[in-house]
């Protein structure tokens, strides 16, 4: 019975620090396609800056 419940509360533990790492990942994808809309957008503003 022991040796049950240590299993299971490895697996719930596993899961959850499963789960939380790929919410990070998505967050960090997020933020990095913000940073480079943002740099592209500036770019942008730059080139049509420098035509007139």
């Amino acid at each position: 019975m022991t040796r049950l419940f240590a299993t299971f509360t490895v697996f719930t533990v596993m899961t959850f620090a499963l789960a939380s790492c790929g919410n990070t990942i998505r967050g960090a994808g997020k933020d990095l396609a913000g940073t480079v809309d943002a740099t592209q957008n500036a770019g942008k503003r730059v080139d049509n800056a420098a035509k007139y």
